[in-house]
């Protein structure tokens, strides 16, 4: 799951990064509603956070962008304004969800989690292919024998691999889909973690496997007998 989070204080924003992170979830950080809709209108989303007070373009103007756009991506409003008109302002916008500052980094999670339920793209908490099943919640990969557990990006390569099986997807694709697309990290990231995640497919003998396309990238796709 990928989170965009519009907030211009950079620190709160690097925390609210680290913590979406722990649980699991891709997230891209910006601090400004011009460049919200930047990264909005180059990536696919499950979810938005957006600050209400940003230079540029404030996130209101930015909710209505996205709302004019008939895009239907789940907004959470975050902002130190607490007042009803604020509130009502931005709900009356399209804003799903709203959270006051300060807030508790908890309920700043269940949020987050609530908000991405209600994204029509919202799959299961647990997938599966073959004999494999991905637990959502857990962060675990299991067969019927065994089960592993995944690290961050281990854990979000295989969702999106369980989530588009027989799908090709190039490095690049996956690069921004897992690291984003501020990451410093080198495309050769890519390669090994696709090679950690087969080693675990391997472990609980798999009847599914990362296979290489060449020129293309990586598909999900049975083991031939």
């Amino acid at each position: 799951m990928r989170i965009l989070i519009a907030e211009d204080e950079v620190q709160l924003a690097k925390g609210l990064k680290y913590l979406l992170e722990k649980g699991k979830f891709s997230v891209d950080i910006v601090h400004d509603g011009i460049e919200a809709l930047d990264y909005f209108h180059s990536t696919e989303y499950d979810a938005v956070v957006l600050d209400i007070m940003m230079p540029r373009l404030n996130g209101l103007k930015v909710l209505e962008t996205i709302r004019a756009e008939r895009s239907g991506v789940p907004v959470m409003m975050l902002t130190a304004k607490a007042e009803i008109e604020d509130r009502v302002a931005g709900l009356e916008a399209g804003a799903d969800d709203y959270l006051p500052k300060p807030f508790s980094t908890r309920e700043f999670i269940a949020r987050v989690r609530a908000l991405v339920r209600r994204n029509d793209s919202y799959t299961d908490s647990i997938l599966s292919y073959g004999n494999i099943r991905l637990d959502c919640n857990r962060f675990e990969l299991s067969s019927d024998t065994e089960t592993v557990r995944l690290n961050n990006k281990e854990y979000q390569l295989m969702e999106l691999f369980l989530k588009y099986p027989h799908y090709v997807f190039s490095s690049g694709h996956i690069m921004d889909k897992v690291w984003g697309q501020d990451s410093e990290a080198g495309m050769d990231v890519v390669w090994t973690y696709i090679g950690y995640v087969r080693k675990k497919l391997k472990m609980l003998d798999a009847d599914i496997e990362i296979k290489t396309v060449r020129g293309a990238g990586y598909s999900l796709e049975e083991t031939k007998c």
